[in-house]
């Protein structure tokens, strides 16, 4: 005897993961080169990009390094703090969440 079963199909609606802005904030103490070094190597910016960001940093006290998944945020805030602990700066980097 066969059974009649009733199979549902539920379709799962996958939604865009939360976006989080890398925000790097100016202080008098950490050099242009630290942060551009920084910029260059955790988070692959080009010389000219990194520079770009690194005056804006100075100029206008904040800057926006880039959007990221929340994961790769928080890791790249955090590779920042120690690369900023190992030179002895207090370079601070940090992450909000965008609504984009």
């Amino acid at each position: 005897m066969e059974k009649n079963v009733l199979q549902t199909k539920t379709k799962k609606q996958l939604q865009k993961p939360s976006m989080y802005m890398v925000l790097f904030h100016n202080d008098d103490y950490t050099t242009v080169e630290f942060v551009a070094s920084v910029l260059m190597t955790v988070f692959q910016k080009s010389y000219l990009d990194a520079m770009h960001i690194t005056m804006e940093v100075h100029n206008k006290g904040i800057a926006l390094v880039g959007i990221y998944t929340y994961e790769v945020a928080q890791t790249s805030v955090r590779q920042v703090e120690i690369l900023a602990e190992q030179c002895d700066y207090p370079f601070l980097a940090t992450m909000e969440e965008t609504t984009l």
